[in-house]
């Protein structure tokens, strides 16, 4: 009671109630910083699908407790890039056929509208911006520079995001944004998809320049489906690979019969 009273004179006398009082602060931004560099390891493949991370392994190679790991590891299990398993360590999410065709499905629509409304509310600015971010994009390319493209091309896409002026687009796709990177940079394994998607992004750049918001979405949602396509194509092909003989003559029969049926 005192004490109350003392505080209100204080506070009247201009002083804060809390001068004088040591009031400790947590270091709140240590499990971010993990998060980031794990999901960095993990969207380039560092960290492999399906690996197991052991916590005190992973403390002593990022110099931290297991306090903010763990923090970090839930925050990476929120995007899907990690599983949490009841008494056993948690691993990388493996990328699984169905949850990549779900992932394209939902990120290609997003990528369409957002690129529609892109294309009638960028600014010139913006378009030059975009016109430089493409040019770079391309001497990467040509240079053999696949991370670095790796990076500029994320930086595209949530660019072109970010022009179509909504704030729930944007916010959707940052939350798919971790692992549409993962499964991208798996796709650009195949160099004859890292030299179709320069192609699209220049066709893409045109499709906003002159301001058609039906062909750029268009153009846009094709391309994420494409690269959706190419990630399924690789998973199977390692899944093949991994199996006996006999069972891959089997999948492979399998796969032109059902090519077979797909046909009119």
């Amino acid at each position: 009671m005192a004490q109350g009273k003392k505080a209100k004179a204080d506070t009247r006398r201009g002083r804060s109630a809390i001068a004088g009082r040591r009031l400790r602060l947590q270091r709140t931004g240590l499990h971010k910083e993990t998060m980031e560099r794990l999901r960095n390891l993990i969207v380039r493949g560092d960290l492999a699908p399906g690996e197991t991370l052991v916590e005190a392994d992973l403390s002593e190679a990022l110099g931290i407790s297991r306090t903010p790991l763990r923090e970090a590891l839930k925050l990476l299990a929120s995007e899907g890039l990690v599983e949490l398993r009841l008494n056993r360590s948690a691993m990388i999410a493996p990328m699984r056929q169905e949850e990549i065709d779900e992932l394209f499905e939902a990120v290609s629509g997003i990528e369409r509208v957002a690129a529609e409304h892109a294309a009638l509310r960028m600014t010139e600015r913006d378009l030059e911006k975009l016109d430089q971010l493409q040019e770079r994009m391309e001497r990467l390319h040509d240079s053999g520079k696949l991370r670095d493209y790796f990076e500029l091309n994320q930086q595209i896409h949530s660019f072109i995001v970010a022009c179509s002026r909504n704030r729930a687009l944007k916010a959707t796709h940052d939350w798919l944004l971790g692992r549409a990177e993962r499964a991208r940079f798996f796709a650009l394994s195949s160099q004859e998809r890292w030299d179709e998607s320069v192609q699209e992004h220049r066709a893409l750049l045109a499709a906003l320049k002159e301001r058609d918001a039906e062909r750029a979405g268009r153009l846009l949602a094709q391309h994420v489906v494409r690269t959706g396509i190419v990630v399924r194509e690789i998973l199977n092909s390692k899944l093949e690979a991994a199996m006996p003989p006999d069972d891959q003559s089997a999948a492979a029969r399998g796969g032109r019969a059902a090519q077979q049926e797909e046909r009119p």
